[in-house]
Order: C-alpha cells, then structure tokens, then sequence
C-alpha cells in the first residue's frame, strides 16, 4: 500500500483525491505517448525504426515518472486492468477499481487532446489507423498478461519499490517485442483514437485490443495465484509503490532496539574500568 503524506495508506486517502491523481496520471501518459510519437514523426520522417525507438523510449522514461508522481497518492495504476487485477487480489476494492475506470478513460482521452494540441493539430482528430489483425490480438494478450506478472511478481516478493522501473522498462521492450507496440492499458487505447498520428488507433480497432487485454488481465490473475499463492491483499495495495509507513515503522523498530543494545552494553559509572 502506498501511502500519502508519509502516514496514510492509499486506501485511507479521500476517493477524491485518488481520482484526480488517476486522471491526471492518466492524461499525462496519453499526453506522453502520443506527444512523443508526433515529435518522433518529425524528427525523424519516413524512419519507422528510429520513429518507434524515440517513442519507446520516451515512453518508458515517463512512465517511471509518473508512477513517481501519482503513485503515493492513487496507487499509480492508470489503468484500468491494473486496477481490477489488484482488486482480484483485494489490494483496493471492487468499487474503489470501477471509481478509477472513468477517471482513467478521462485523463487519456484529456492527454490525446492535450498533445494535439501542444504540436499545433486539431484538438480532436479521430485515428484511422487499422490494428485489428490476429497477430495484434495475440501481441496484446501478451503485452498485458507480462505488464501484470511484472507488477504484481514484484508486490508479492517484497520489491514494489523498483516497480516504476520496471513497468517503465518493459512497457520500453514490449514497443518491440510486439507487433502491437504494447498498449497493454484500455484507458490509453481509448485516448489513442482521438488523435490521427503516430501512436492513433482506429476505433475500429480498440474494441479487440480492449477485449485482448482483458483476456491477459484475466490470464494474469491465474498465473500469479500459480507462481506466488498466498498473496495477502497488503501485498496485493503494494503494487507500485512500497509502504513507506511500514518501512517507517521497520525503521523506527531497528532504531529503537539500537538504542537498547547500546544502554544495556554500556557499563555504568562505578563499574567502568
């Protein structure tokens, strides 16, 4: 469990206040993703491969970020898989996961208008970029199935505290890995189709990657009960961001038994050699 203003957990923290940082989490990776991509197509027009190098890259630094940014405060999910797969798990609950859900759509599809228009284009421009093929299908399975083996593997082994990292650099290699560049996220598919760049996708297309991903989430949970059974729903709160206040109190433990050592292994004055 994460927790904000070095006290509270992330389920202690008003509802509220977890939506906006989920909405502003989430505009600032479409923003991110698709604002990255327009730059790639500028700066480095008619190269594909380097287009998609700039965009991974920038991607997977911002994610880190981000996850930074938010994660004490929502728990940094962003996404809507995430959110049910932990509330699968009881790390939040059922009506706090579907509370994120709209909040998470909002912010990707604020952060595609936003991008537009920080690169001068129309505020809204609907994508016709066509993905629906079965290797995409197949790609987003995977994307999101290893998204969430890579956070919740993390939780449950006690190292939440390199999460961002990790979903930063895997979310980095799954632009290449994948024929689908990893959308890994229905909220961020959703954003994509307002904006004909880059990183768009048709509308047309999001309802298999949407229904692509949630068979990988569904996968996920399976897996994880598989290789990490007994996965208590405080590990389950942990996974992005380390429970500061239990560290804070593991400190404050280690501290305090310091403290005793040193009186007790302290001789008193008329014994002193």
């Amino acid at each position: 469990m994460a927790v904000y203003e070095g006290k509270r957990g992330v389920g202690e923290v008003a509802l509220w206040r977890r939506l906006a940082a989920e909405f502003l989490g989430s505009a600032f990776l479409a923003a991110l993703v698709i604002g990255s991509g327009i730059a790639a197509q500028r700066l480095s027009p008619g190269d594909a491969g380097l287009e998609l190098l700039e965009n991974a890259a920038a991607t997977a630094a911002g994610l880190f970020t981000i996850i930074l940014m938010f994660g004490p405060v929502s728990g940094g999910h962003f996404n809507p898989v995430v959110s049910f797969v932990d509330a699968a798990f009881h790390g939040v609950s059922w009506r706090d996961a579907a509370a994120y859900l709209p909040a998470q759509v909002a912010g990707c599809t604020a952060g595609a208008v936003v991008a537009n228009l920080m690169f001068a284009l129309p505020a809204v421009s609907i994508s016709v970029k066509d993905r629906a093929t079965a290797g995409h299908f197949l790609s987003e399975i995977i994307a999101t199935l290893g998204l969430m083996l890579v956070i919740f593997a993390l939780a449950r082994s006690g190292r939440s505290r390199v999460t961002p990292a990790a979903v930063g650099a895997y979310i980095g290699a799954a632009y290449f890995f994948t024929s689908s560049a990893s959308f890994a996220n229905p909220a961020i598919t959703i954003g994509r189709m307002f904006s004909n760049t880059f990183a768009g996708i048709a509308p047309s297309s999001a309802p298999s990657f949407i229904a692509a991903q949630a068979v990988g989430g569904v996968l996920a949970v399976g897996l994880v009960r598989l290789l990490y059974p007994g996965m208590t729903a405080a590990e389950a709160a942990e996974v992005t961001v380390p429970h500061l206040a239990r560290s804070g109190e593991r400190r404050h433990s280690d501290t305090a038994s310091e403290s005793t050592s040193a009186t007790v292994s302290e001789p008193s004055g008329p014994n002193r050699g």
